[in-house]
């Protein structure tokens, strides 16, 4: 069982940065692949990014690749975001998320945080 808290939403410019958090419960965390997944309006949740557990390895969408860096922090239960070059679509609810399936981490992860709130504005 994984429990997964988002922190680090807010308002931010175009162009601008923000850095999400996710701290996560459960003694098994390190075997979990992580990721954010994020959702606007009227849309469904959209894989965002997700990180391996086993090699480390870094997994993007188009969308973002360039721009969003993931990484995670074992030792003390974390997941990060890093945000960088804003755009007005950007505005979502991002959540963090946790499977232990490297596949079903970018697709249907078994578990997620209650979401952030990210508006990006001019």
């Amino acid at each position: 069982q994984v429990q997964l808290v988002e922190s680090g939403g807010g308002l931010v410019q175009v162009g601008g940065s923000l850095r999400l958090s996710c701290a996560a419960s459960g003694r098994a965390f390190s075997r979990y692949h992580m990721g954010w997944f994020r959702q606007t309006p009227g849309k469904e949740r959209e894989f965002v990014a997700a990180v391996s557990w086993i090699s480390g390895s870094t997994y993007y969408a188009d969308s973002v690749k360039g721009r969003f860096t993931i990484s995670r922090d074992n030792a003390k239960n974390t997941v990060a975001l890093q945000m960088n070059s804003l755009k007005f679509e950007d505005t979502a609810v991002f959540y963090c998320v946790a499977d232990g399936d490297i596949v079903a981490v970018t697709s249907t992860p078994r578990y997620w945080g209650q979401g952030t709130q990210v508006t990006v504005s001019s």
